[in-house]
This record gives structure tokens, sequence and C-alpha cells, in this order.
């Protein structure tokens, strides 16, 4: 028995020479951490290990030891924004040095192909690649995989952002870290986890879709859908595109999608929700979740579900710490799902950041939305709010898109009318208005928007039920 434990004691240090510390992707050198708070870094070695963690800007000297499933786990305070910094990790006799580490804010940004898009395609990306060089911008590509279980080390790496790394980054996610680099003058990590097509329930758990009748009958019509590009199961890509990234210590999160979404709109709201409450739970952080509305596209054709799933977006506002840009004015053709221009995006979504996590006074990102609705004199006069200097047609145009409607249903073109921050819609056909619709229809471009240049979003004041081929 004794030589028997001796022979396994052997074994056990043998197996102590071979490369047995290892980190996730995301703790590499170049990397940047979240500053001013407490991170948790994790890794693994060989069992019962003790290991020692090292940091540039601090001397004391983290300890903690490896479990049974080789697994180990620490927490590391953060220093103000700056570097660049280190950190060294020893396990007995191995060690690795992170080196280049930037403290700043980092953020994650994911959604399908419009968050996708890279810099090469887009119309304000290519052009510019070469001038661009940005030394306090990291950004971090995860690289597309699913997976029916979690995945725990993940792939990918930091890389500068310039040249080929930054070709085929996320324009949106680019612009977006740009603005809040120049603003807050602080480094900026970007971690990028999108895959284009994919429905939003392929990046929830699968316990979750299947403990909600509504999301699992919408789940399973989504894996009815053809789509050999992607993955539509439930899970899939959070299994190997999200949980290896838990619980990195975030800022906040960006999200672009819902165009996958659309043939089943009634159950987005819900969906997101479920989606935000468990990326929160699996971050352990309240993190701000701002998203973008889908754009006015014709090739949803014929039904309402475009304009339903905007309408699910909007909604969503009323979930905390989370906030809505709208982008229909940046399409330049509504036969084109993406569009061209990513820019305005991702700058718009830095301006919400910087407004309603970071507490500057910018330029708003809020577009005028549907606050109230009187009825007087056979006319509907509607209120907005983020319109407080007022409300513009563009270029001076008439103002068009409203419907109007009685207690029959029957909508009608109707006439509108801007005052300051009200709109009054009337029309002939209609003596007694009950209700009001604006841009609805699945490609309506925009021309009402605020004298900050934002659109309004479509939007309709009653809440009677639409059959979806209507």
């Amino acid at each position: 028995m004794k030589t028997f434990l001796t022979l396994i004691l052997i074994i056990v240090n043998l197996s102590h020479t071979h490369a047995q510390l290892r980190l996730p992707s995301l703790f590499s050198s170049s990397m940047v951490i979240q500053q001013n708070t407490e991170i948790p870094i994790w890794g693994w070695a060989g069992p019962t290990q003790d290991i020692q963690i090292q940091v540039s800007w601090d001397t004391t000297i983290i300890q903690t030891k490896v479990s049974n499933t080789s697994l180990w786990k620490a927490s590391i305070k953060t220093p103000s924004a700056g570097g660049p910094h280190t950190i060294t990790i020893t396990a007995g006799a191995e060690q690795k040095l992170l080196e280049n580490i930037l403290s700043g804010e980092v953020w994650l940004c994911s959604g399908q192909s419009n968050m996708e898009w890279n810099m090469n395609s887009s119309a304000d990306g290519g052009p510019y690649l070469e001038q661009i060089n940005d030394p306090l911008i990291r950004l971090f590509q995860v690289p597309r995989s699913a997976a029916s279980t979690p995945q725990l080390k993940g792939e990918g790496n930091w890389k500068p952002c310039n040249g080929e790394p930054l070709r085929w980054f996320s324009a949106v996610a680019y612009y977006f870290g740009k603005t809040l680099n120049t603003e807050l003058k602080v480094p900026i990590g970007l971690i990028h986890s999108s895959w284009g097509g994919t429905p939003a329930e392929v990046w929830v758990p699968k316990d979750i879709i299947d403990s909600d009748s509504l999301l699992k009958g919408a789940a399973d019509k989504q894996c009815g859908i053809d789509r050999p590009w992607c993955p539509s199961a439930p899970g899939m890509a959070y299994n190997s595109m999200i949980a290896p990234l838990i619980p990195f210590k975030l800022a906040g999160i960006i999200w672009y999608q819902g165009e996958s979404n659309v043939e089943y709109p009634y159950s987005y709201k819900l969906l997101i929700e479920k989606l935000v409450l468990n990326w929160r739970k699996d971050f352990q952080s309240e993190l701000p979740f701002y998203y973008v509305q889908i754009a006015p596209y014709s090739g949803y054709g014929t039904n309402m579900n475009g304009v339903l799933l905007r309408e699910q977006q909007s909604k969503l506002l009323e979930f905390p710490k989370t906030g809505m840009v709208i982008i229909s004015d940046v399409v330049e053709n509504i036969k084109d799902v993406h569009p061209r221009y990513q820019r305005p995006v991702g700058e718009r979504l830095a301006r919400l950041a910087l407004e309603e996590t970071y507490h500057f006074k910018t330029i708003s990102a809020k577009s005028p939305s549907f606050k109230s609705m009187k009825i007087e004199n056979g006319k509907v006069k509607i209120t907005f709010i983020n319109a407080s200097n007022g409300l513009i047609s563009k270029q001076g145009k008439e103002l068009k898109g409203f419907i109007i409607a009685g207690s029959d249903k029957q909508f009608y073109p109707a006439k509108a009318v801007i005052e300051n921050n009200t709109v009054t819609i009337f029309s002939p056909k209609v003596r007694k208005p009950v209700a009001v619709r604006f841009e609805w229809a699945n490609d309506a471009l925009p021309n009402l928007f605020n004298k900050e240049g934002l659109p309004v979003s479509s939007f309709r004041t009653d809440e009677w039920e639409i059959e979806k081929d209507q």
C-alpha cells in the first residue's frame, strides 16, 4: 500500500513538471482591465498547487490554491485609468507574465450581422483604415463557434486597434469605443462577440428558454428555419461565445440584433429581458444594456412584423438600465438589411453611454418618443419626450407618415402640423378619432426629427390586436 501511495505521489509530482498553468483567453498581454474596481481572475493548474499573483501597481501578493478540479480563482483590485501594467502569475515552477496591460473601460459588443459588420465593409470604415491607429483602444475578437454545453477557456486574444485587427473588427463597436476614448480620455477595451443571422435565442441558455412557454414556442419555430450560416437552437452561441467570458468585469453591453426575430416579434421584449437578466447575473453586475432599434427594411415582406419588432424594442425601454438608439435616418437603401454607414450607429450608442453611464452632458442620443395623446375637436395632439427644443420635418418637407382611425379601426392618411414638441393630426375622413399610428410599415423612412437631428421611431397609440398577415 505504501509503495502504491508513493507511486501516486511521484505521478502527481511529475505532472507538475508539465505545462499546467493556464488562463482563459481573455487574460493575456495587451488586455484592458476595468478600472477602479475589484476584478475576478481565474485559470487552471495542477491540483493542490499554490498560486501567487503580483501586479505592478500594488505591492500586495494575492494568494490562492488550486482546487481538485484544477480550477483556481482570485480577485484583484484595479488602479485608475492608465498603464501599461503587468500581472505575474506563479504556480510552482511555472510563471506567466502578462504585459502591456491598460486599465480603463471594458464593453461587451454583441448581436448579429449589423454588429458583426466589419470596418473593411463599412462605407465609413474601409476608406479610412490606413489613417486609424488608436493605441489606447484594444480589441478582443471572439471567433464564431457554437456548443451544446457551456465552454470554459474560450478563444481569441487582445490586439491593437489598427491595421489588420481593426479591418475585420466590428465597425459599430469601433466607433462606439473611439467616441468613449475621445470623450472620457481613458483606455477602452472592446470585446466583440457576434454572429450574423443568429436569432436572439442562441444567446440565451436553453434552460431559460425552455422554462417559458411563449419563448419555447418561438424558439421551436426558429429552429425550423433553415439557417446553414449560423446556429438557431437556444444557447448555442451563448455556450461558446459568452460563457468563456464569465465573470470578466465589464462596464456595460451594447447590442445590435433583432432582424432574425421578425418572424415572431411578440416574444422579443420578454426574450431580451431574459437575456439581460441572465447576463447581469453571469457578470455579477447590473450592467447597462444599450441597443439599436432595427432599421427600415422592405425584405420583411407584406406583413407588419418588422414594425412590430421595433415596437417590442421600444417597449423594452421599460426595463431598468436599458437605452435604445434609432438609426432609421442613416438608411440609404430599404432593400438592404445592412445600413452601409455604421459610424453614426456606434457614435449614438456611445453618446447614450456617456449620458446615462458616465453622466456626461453631451449631444443627446435619445430620439423623441411618444408621451401622450389628447383628442379635441376632431383632432389628435401628440406630445413627445426628448424634444424639449422642438420638432422639425427635415428639409422643410410636408410631414407625412401619420395615419388616423376612429372606433371602426379603419386607418386613413392624416395631415400633421408641428408646434414645438407636439404634433396635431387630423383627417376629414375621421370625424371622431381614437387612435394614431406613425410610420407603421416595415420600410418607413423618417421625416420627423427633434432639432438635434434624431428621428422619431414608429409608434402607435392603440393596442389593437394585429394579425400576422396584415
